[in-house]
């Protein structure tokens, strides 16, 4: 039987959840397409903030992927804007970033447009650096900002203002957030927890102008902006500007099609939209009942009934929704929900204490009568979901009044008095009110299909899997269900897209079958993608290298372009070269032959990087082996997975307060592993006293100079998120630093996972593991020691060792001339179909 036709417009989190819905009930009923503008499949907006702040990528926050669509027979056009449909032929079309027009008949139609960000219509909203922030796009953009300039100011102290500004703070930028109320999140929270998390953002180092009236962005002189004015006259300087001041549903598409817009797309109970029944709108973009949503778990309600429908059920019906608030706003956990500011006719309870651990702690219920109509959390928010179900059944309070601050688990009536969240719940209770997950559908899950990890919790559940409120609870319900067996961790990771095989896997399997090429391990492992991708083949081709020194041939066309130039690709397709210094230490006859060199190739830049090198900035790629030559100095390996840096203080030579010689141990330590690859860069630090000038505190090894001898440190990490490294024993003699650091370092080699920072590493293994290995066993730790030696020597200086390294220098013979940075054009249309 022929199938009817359903066309998506939108491939949002609202339009694709129906479509998941619908699947699920009536898998054959339709031959489905699907119109996305943005190049990227059905991805996680609400996870866009850990992607700007460094704490997810772009492929982890993605929630529907290109295989997915393929195997469900979806057409999917990615990058493509729909311009028309013509509703009595029933036609929809499209064109594509190239230009083509696309076309595709319907028999139903689904219009999840979403939302469009509101900017302020004010002087200069069209400068350079003027951005919103609502998807990929903009997100990169921001990452892409906060490595060229220093102040952002972010209009808005909303959610996704304060999420912006917590991200852009942590790539290094100095933050202002401006708000035009007298506190944050005004229409989520009262002015107390409002207050509150002002106060603990500013501590960490944002700034705040509180009933700040925008009047201008002023632009500097190469048209971006640069400054931000008030209406009272005063400017702070600005290189990038966020405005995150709203949302407005995305309307011009059904204005054209001229369906009714009211606030929005107005749609009736089934979400048919009231001017044409075999159209449907969902998400943001649709008005029900005179309501607009912009919450993920009303749209995801919406979805199912819309399923239904499409489905030819003609059981369901969407009401509206009661909706509650439950976030982490930079750490910090809220919950509101219904009236809770309170009124003439209300009544409050409130728990408050400003100097709990973690920034506070505030809860205000609202009664009304023997009901809880609101309440506002703020920092613990383990009961938000008991709140949030009394309110919603409207259950009188009366009996439990003088325990209800208290939360679920104090109520004797409960049975469960004293007992975990978890065990407390009924199988009935929301546990996930994004996704609309109940506590028994997530036991029944786990029991089942035999789930035993977060990972595998959210996806077969999508529990906790959107804004990451219920994380904890989930957690418990795992512990409670799985027992013994829970895992917070995956047991397996895919490397990639192409394999289901997990990191450690894959190291397994090339130290067992002694595999030594690339190809090898894919077929070996039955690689889906034959070639592999520019994500599994550097891993595959570091854990061969790393297992089997001298035996399994370096591929140099697995490895990123830096690796392959040995040079680091700067925004304007030139390069950086940085010379190794043993230990930061140089000599006049270095440093004319780089003055010498920076004058001859015209290399615009000279810095000192943080790691006490010499960076030259601007060298074209063709100039790059004469600059090396020119210099005569080893490479730097600033741009490889390997040892970087050991930065070291004066020490006892010449400063008076240093107790061992820092910088003779540093030299020492670099010239032994300086040909080192590594899963992920390598850096170390010496100092030569506890004060600590080096900063050996955050480094991969950090090496710390006492009285009686040295005190050695290990995975630290002085990124994004800064790690204190862990203090690790206390060693006499600088021979015993080389052999302890050298086995720690072998240990990461051999069984870290490719892109995984030593940090991570023994996150993973856990502390007491890496002791077991290097301080409680001498045999093996010497054993490691040796076997990083014999992996080094003889390993070759890329820069003058062309040949041996495997570098091919036809890549540095010009072709073209360099251009100047161009804005890249648009992707193609990505299209996935059976």
């Amino acid at each position: 039987m022929k199938k009817s036709q359903l066309v998506l417009v939108g491939n949002g989190m609202a339009g694709v959840r129906a479509l998941e819905e619908l699947l699920k009930i009536a898998p054959d009923l339709y031959q489905i397409t699907v119109f996305g503008a943005e190049p990227h499949p059905n991805y996680n907006r609400i996870l866009l903030s850990p992607v700007l702040a460094g704490e997810q990528t772009l492929d982890e926050i993605v929630l529907n992927d290109w295989s997915w669509y393929q195997d469900h027979d979806i057409h999917l056009h990615t990058g493509c804007t729909v311009t028309e449909v013509d509703r009595v032929r029933r036609v929809v079309h499209g064109v594509d970033a190239a230009g083509n027009t696309i076309s595709a008949p319907y028999d139903r139609l689904v219009l999840a447009t979403g939302s469009n960000p509101f900017i302020l219509p004010l002087p200069g909203h069209d400068l350079q650096g003027v951005l919103a922030y609502r998807d990929i796009a903009d997100t990169q953009a921001m990452i892409d900002a906060a490595t060229r300039y220093r102040h952002a100011v972010v209009i808005g102290g909303g959610l996704l203002g304060l999420e912006a500004a917590n991200g852009l703070m942590k790539r290094g930028m100095q933050v202002t957030v401006v708000h035009a109320s007298e506190w944050l999140m005004e229409r989520q929270l009262d002015d107390v927890a409002g207050r509150m998390l002002q106060q603990s953002l500013a501590e960490r180092g944002m700034q705040f102008l509180m009933q700040a009236q925008t009047q201008e962005l002023l632009a500097g002189d190469t048209g971006r902006v640069r400054a931000v004015r008030f209406k009272d006259g005063s400017e702070v300087p600005a290189d990038l500007v966020v405005m995150a001041v709203g949302i407005r549903p995305n309307t011009a598409l059904a204005q054209r099609m001229h369906l009714h817009v009211d606030r929005g797309i107005v749609v009736s109970d089934t979400l048919q939209t009231v001017t044409d029944p075999r159209i449907y709108a969902v998400g943001e973009c649709a008005a029900h009942r005179g309501v607009a949503y912009g919450l993920v778990a009303p749209l995801f309600e919406q979805g199912k009934v819309l399923a239904n429908h499409l489905a030819e059920w003609g059981i369901g019906r969407y009401q509206g929704s009661l909706t509650s608030t439950k976030l982490k706003v930079t750490g910090i956990d809220l919950f509101s929900a219904g009236n809770f500011q309170g009124g003439a006719d209300t009544e409050e309870i409130v728990l408050r204490d400003p100097y709990a651990p973690g920034g506070g702690v505030y809860k205000k219920l609202v009664i009304q009568g023997d009901k809880l109509v609101g309440a506002c959390l703020y920092g613990d928010t383990v009961d938000g979901s008991w709140y949030f179900k009394l309110l919603r059944e409207g259950r009188s309070v009366a009996d439990i009044r003088d325990r209800l601050m208290f939360g679920e688990s104090n109520i004797g009536d409960t049975g469960h008095e004293g007992h975990s969240k978890a065990s407390a719940m009924a199988d009935s209770d929301e546990v996930c009110g994004c996704n609309g997950v109940t506590k028994g559908a997530i036991c029944k899950a786990i029991k089942d299909k035999g789930l035993f990890t977060l990972d595998e919790v959210r996806k077969h559940t999508k529990a906790s899997a959107s804004c990451g409120s219920c994380t904890g609870l989930v957690e418990q319900i795992i512990m409670f269900t799985a027992g013994g067996d829970y895992s917070s961790t995956p047991k397996t990771k895919a490397v990639c897209g192409c394999t289901d095989h997990g990191h450690q896997a894959v190291r397994e399997a090339i130290t067992q079958h002694h595999l030594l090429t690339t190809d090898a391990v894919f077929r070996f492992m039955e690689w889906r993608t034959p070639n592999g991708c520019a994500t599994c083949r550097p891993a595959v081709n570091y854990y061969l290298i790393s297992t089997w020194p001298k035996e399994a041939q370096d591929d140099p066309q697995s490895r990123a372009i830096n690796e392959r130039s040995h040079a680091n690709i700067q925004k304007d397709g030139t390069y950086s070269v940085i010379p190794r210094m043993w230990g930061g230490e140089t000599t006049a006859d270095e440093l004319r032959r780089i003055a010498d060199a920076v004058d001859k190739y015209q290399i615009p830049t000279v810095k000192v990087t943080g790691g006490q090198r010499i960076d030259l900035l601007g060298v074209k790629k063709e100039d790059l082996q004469a600059v090396w030559n020119d210099i005569g100095m080893p490479s730097g390996h600033a741009y490889a997975k390997a040892l970087r840096t050991v930065k070291t203080c004066v020490g006892s030579e010449w400063c008076r307060m240093g107790t061992q010689d820092s910088t003779q141990l540093g030299k020492d330590l670099e010239r032994a592993m300086w040909r080192m690859y590594a899963p992920h860069k390598v850096k170390f630090a010496v100092s030569g006293c506890p004060r600590n000038c080096a900063e050996s505190g955050i480094k991969d090894v950090g090496i710390i100079g006492v009285d009686s001898g040295w005190e050695m440190h290990i995975a630290g990490n002085g990124g994004i998120k800064t790690e204190v490294a862990h203090f690790f024993t206390k060693l006499r003699t600088a021979e015993e630093v080389l052999e302890y650091t050298g086995a720690f370092m072998q240990l990461y080699r051999l069984e870290g996972w490719y892109l995984e920072r030593t940090v991570h590493y023994v996150n993973r293994v856990g502390l007491d593991y890496v002791k077991r290995r290097i301080l409680e066993d001498a045999t093996g730790r010497k054993a490691l020691w040796e076997q990083l030696q014999f992996a080094l020597d003889g390993e070759p200086d890329p820069w003058f060792e062309l040949d041996k390294a495997h570098v091919d220098a036809r890549q540095f013979q010009r072709v073209i001339p360099i251009l100047p940075a161009m804005t890249p054009l648009a992707a193609p249309t990505q299209t996935a179909s059976v």
